[in-house]
C-alpha cells in the first residue's frame, strides 16, 4: 500500500488523543498493511502501567526521545508488542497498538502465522500483529514519519464509533480507561 505517512505533528500530542486518532489509520510495514482498530494510551511518568514510570533507562530512552518513534519490546519472554511514541521529547507517553484489520499482504500474515485459520485472528492481539507485519525489536528507536514502517490515513475512512473501557492485561492502573477501539469491529482482541 501507498500512502504518506502521518507528520511528527500527529503524534506531537497527549497519548490518549493520539490513541483515539490512531484509530481507523493504515499501520504499514513493506507489502503488508493494516487497519488499527484498537489502541491502549500509557501515560509515562504518571502511569504506574508505564515503562517510563521509573524514568530513564537504556531500555526507556526511545520514549524518552522525539515523537512518532516505535517503541517495540518483548513481554513474556516471547512475544513482541508495538508502541509509537507521543507527545513531547522527555514526555514518554506512548501508545500500545492492540489489534488490527488486515488489509494487504494477507498471505505474507498467514505465512508469518502458520496454523491459523480465521482472518480476524491474525493481528487481534499486540503480540499477534507484530508477529503477522513482520515488525521486531529491530524496528525499536524507527522513526514512523518515514521508512517502510509507518502509519497513514485511510483513503476511504469510513465513519465508526470509539469504544472505551480499561486497559488489558496489567496490573498497575489497571482500571484507567485508556483502552480504545472500533466498536463492533471484528478485529478487536478478544
Amino acid at each position: 500500500m501507498k500512502c504518506k505517512p502521518l507528520p511528527r505533528s500527529f503524534y506531537h500530542r497527549p497519548a490518549t488523543e493520539v490513541a483515539r486518532a490512531l484509530l481507523g489509520k493504515i499501520l504499514v510495514h513493506g507489502a503488508v498493511s493494516a487497519r488499527i482498530v484498537e489502541t491502549e494510551a500509557y501515560l509515562g511518568l504518571e502511569d504506574p502501567a508505564a515503562h517510563a514510570f521509573r524514568g530513564l533507562t537504556t531500555r526507556t530512552k526511545v520514549l524518552f526521545g522525539p515523537p512518532a518513534h516505535a517503541y517495540v519490546y518483548l513481554i513474556y519472554g516471547m512475544y513482541e508488542c508495538l508502541n509509537i511514541v507521543a507527545e513531547t521529547e522527555g514526555s514518554p507517553g506512548c501508545v500500545l497498538i492492540r489489534a488490527l484489520e488486515p488489509l494487504t499482504g494477507l498471505a505474507t500474515m498467514r505465512r508469518r502465522r502458520p496454523g491459523v485459520g480465521r482472518e480476524e485472528d491474525l493481528a487481534n492481539g499486540p503480540g499477534k500483529l507484530t508477529l503477522a507485519m513482520g515488525i521486531t525489536r529491530r524496528h525499536n528507536g524507527r522513526d514512523v514519519t518515514r521508512g517502510n514502517l509507518y502509519v497513514c490515513e485511510s483513503e476511504h475512512e469510513e465513519a465508526f464509533e470509539t469504544g472505551v473501557s480499561a486497559r488489558i492485561g496489567i496490573r498497575h492502573a489497571a482500571d484507567w480507561p485508556l483502552r480504545f477501539y472500533i466498536a463492533g469491529n471484528r478485529y478487536v482482541s478478544k
